[in-house]
């Protein structure tokens, strides 16, 4: 199972900036545009009786001002990663994903 910090690290080069939130609390100010995520689910199959893959399952929000961010495409060039919906909210824009990493 890959790290949560391997997974901060890509989002932080697919965003070309630090903007990246791992779960923020209420408190926290972000910064535009950004990348929040949180862990959602975990995935464990099983074979054998005993689990042989495991990950974690994490919902990622692009939050950005521009109504069409590049970073959309390059998220979905992640494997085992699926769009949800799209909202907005406070004029900024927010795509949510679902990402098994």
């Amino acid at each position: 199972m890959a790290s949560r910090l391997e997974l901060q690290t890509k989002l932080e080069e697919l965003l070309g900036s630090k903007n990246v939130y791992y779960q923020p609390p209420e408190s926290i100010k972000m910064s535009y545009p950004a990348i929040k995520y949180s862990l959602k689910d975990f995935r464990l199959e099983h074979a054998d009786n005993k689990p042989y893959y495991k990950s974690r399952c994490y919902e990622i929000t692009v939050i950005s001002k521009n109504p069409d961010p590049e970073y959309i495409n390059k998220l979905l060039e992640f494997k085992r990663c699926k769009f949800d919906r799209h909202y907005k909210s406070d004029n900024l824009n927010h795509y949510t994903f679902t990402l098994y990493y």
